[in-house]
């Protein structure tokens, strides 16, 4: 079995494509063509709200040159990072088709282009240690209105995974959080995520609830999940939401079975991949 290095060097597995131009960094993974679609819509809700820091989007080696020159024209600093070096027996638990069998998706539908062990990859970030402070935001997300506040927050924070009822509020999501880089911290992830017989049962989300136990929550605003548009509709407030986050099914996709119900959140998602007019969100229409 192959086994981790206790102290992998500060650069290991990671390239940038740049320096550095601010202190402090959004940071997001793309891992295939699908999720660079994504993220080229969050660039451009992140230079929306005005932001003044870096824009990266951390990729592997599966993204065609093509998807990262539109993603750089975007303002992008692009970092290209290798898959984390895993064991076989982790690899093997973390396929698509042995995890999903063994926690399999009640609530939503994954795409076909889900792979749970790119999602470890997201570690990464704790490599970036030429930013004071970052925020991670899932590729699968928008940013409606400025969060640069949350550089200011401490290291962990996340929101709740709520989307079904108040009573997930003790898990959380990782599709946004705040982070400190620090290779020490990656280096001590590395040698407890691969522990003999571990197995994350929602991946990274998992893992990083177990590594930060005492994490602090970020609103429920700072990371929507879009299913609480038709579970809770009383929690939707446009004027509250910082960060729309579409998670199980995705809004690039022709079609999906929730696609009806989401029209609204779906309609939105296209005016920002589009390039085009973004409507206001006061005129948006209310959860029903």
């Amino acid at each position: 079995m192959t086994r981790l290095p206790l102290s992998p060097r500060p650069d290991s597995g990671i390239a940038r494509d740049r320096p550095a131009n601010a202190p402090n960094a959004y940071v997001t993974l793309v891992t295939n063509a699908d999720y660079a679609t994504g993220a080229r819509a969050l660039l451009r809700s992140l230079q929306l709200t005005g932001t003044d820091a870096d824009l990266v989007v951390m990729h592997t080696g599966a993204v065609m040159a093509g998807d990262l020159e539109s993603l750089s024209a975007l303002g992008a600093r692009l970092v290209c990072v290798d898959l984390l070096p895993l064991s076989d027996a982790f690899n093997a638990a973390h396929s698509r088709r042995n995890q999903h069998a063994a926690a399999p998706f009640t609530k939503g539908t994954k795409p076909d282009f889900h792979t749970p062990l790119d999602n470890f990859a997201k570690l990464r970030l704790w490599q970036l240690t030429e930013y004071r402070s970052v925020v991670f935001i899932d590729a699968d997300a928008l940013v409606l209105r400025n969060v640069d506040k949350l550089f200011a927050y401490p290291e962990f924070c996340a929101a709740p995974n709520v989307y079904e009822s108040l009573a997930d509020f003790h898990r959380l999501n990782s599709g946004v959080f705040t982070a400190r880089p620090d290779t020490d911290t990656f280096a001590d992830m590395l040698a407890r995520l691969d522990a003999p017989g571990t197995f994350w049962r929602r991946t990274d989300q998992t893992f990083l609830e177990t590594y930060f136990p005492d994490w602090h929550g970020l609103p429920v605003t700072c990371n929507m999940l879009q299913y609480a548009w038709f579970n809770m509709p009383d929690l939707w407030d446009w004027s509250t939401i910082r960060i729309l986050h579409y998670q199980y099914e995705k809004p690039w996709q022709e079609q999906h079975p929730k696609a009806r119900a989401l029209a609204p959140l779906i309609a939105l998602w296209q005016a920002y991949a589009s390039g085009g007019p973004v409507p206001a969100l006061e005129t948006l229409p209310a959860a029903a």
